[in-house]
Order: C-alpha cells, then sequence, then structure tokens
C-alpha cells in the first residue's frame, strides 16, 4: 500500500515505479525490456523539463503495447502507474510540459525564493552547501539560482518558513507552489 497526498509528484512516482520494474526485466521479451526502458526515458525527460507534447500519446501508446504484449507479469504490470498518471492526473503530467510541477518536487522545474518574512538570521546560508546563498545578516537573504542545487535544505531550516518553492517558468497570477 502506498499513500501520496498533494505534496507528492505524481509523474515522478510514475518514474520511480517503472525504474524499479524496468531494472527487473529479466530482459527476454522485446516488450518489456525495450519498451519499459523508452517509458523510463520520456518519464525522466518530462520530470526534467523536457518533455514534448507527443510524449504524451506515444506513453499511452507504448504503456499498453507493453502491457499487451509482455511475456511474463512484471511485463504486464510495468506500465501500469503510467497508465494510471495518464488517466486520473493527466494536469499534472500536462503541467511538466510547461516546465510546472504542481506538487514541488521535480528539482529541475522549481526554484527557491526567500520572502519578506525573512528576519536576516542567516541560517540558510551558513548551512548551504553550495553557498548559493550569501551571508546578509539583519537583511533578506537572496538565493542565487544558478547556484542552488534546489536540496530544499534552506527550506527546512529557516525559522521563520520565509523560504519558498516557486516555478521558474511564469505561469501567470499564484505561480507560487505550495509545498509543506
Amino acid at each position: 500500500l502506498v499513500v501520496l497526498d498533494d505534496t507528492d509528484c505524481m509523474v515522478e512516482m510514475a518514474r520511480y515505479f517503472l525504474e524499479f520494474t524496468q531494472d527487473q526485466s529479466c530482459g527476454k521479451c522485446v516488450y518489456c525490456r525495450v519498451g519499459t526502458s523508452r517509458l523510463l526515458e520520456m518519464l525522466t525527460r518530462l520530470c526534467a523539463g523536457e518533455g514534448r507534447e507527443r510524449d504524451l500519446d506515444q506513453l499511452r501508446e507504448l504503456a499498453e503495447r507493453v502491457r499487451e504484449n509482455s511475456l511474463c507479469g512484471l511485463g504486464r504490470t510495468a506500465p501500469n502507474p503510467v497508465l494510471t498518471t495518464l488517466r486520473y492526473f493527466e494536469a499534472e503530467v500536462r503541467a511538466h510540459l510547461e516546465g510546472r510541477c504542481p506538487a514541488g518536487r521535480c528539482r529541475a522545474l522549481i526554484g527557491f525564493e526567500v520572502t519578506a518574512r525573512c528576519i536576516g538570521c542567516t541560517i540558510c546560508a551558513q548551512r548551504c552547501p553550495v553557498q548559493a546563498i550569501e551571508p546578509r545578516p539583519h537583511a533578506r537573504q537572496v538565493i542565487d539560482s544558478v547556484r542552488c542545487v534546489r536540496c530544499g535544505l534552506c527550506r527546512q531550516l529557516c525559522p521563520e518558513q520565509a523560504i519558498e518553492i516557486r516555478s521558474p517558468v511564469p505561469t501567470g497570477a499564484g505561480s507560487v507552489v505550495r509545498a509543506r
């Protein structure tokens, strides 16, 4: 039993489960060996913000073919996370095509921003593993988005919860991705 909430990225979850089943494939049948590998490549591209519109149709078609033509139970069930995600969470998949991760989990599709709640304690700057925040005592901190590896440590350590996840692609009003 796997329990998820709105802070979990369904595209990443489908990728994760497909990675596991692809790794467990014995490789005897082409559909399971090559099909799951191609599905994994497409999902990985989506999570990296490099997905293409045609990926949706190709994901659906290939997943169906793998399910129908694989020789064993593993191959027949391997595409289920992909098909389920496309069926029930298509809007989230489409958001990834637009360069956004609604759950704020896919590192390539998020950024961090320090809000006005920052009190200038510099805890985030002191603990940043890549020095993406230059310490500015008693002033609002600024995150260098180029250096930032999006590990989220700054958000975890901030005593004022002054660091929010933002979509790097302008999405109009409400571009803040609320992640807990």
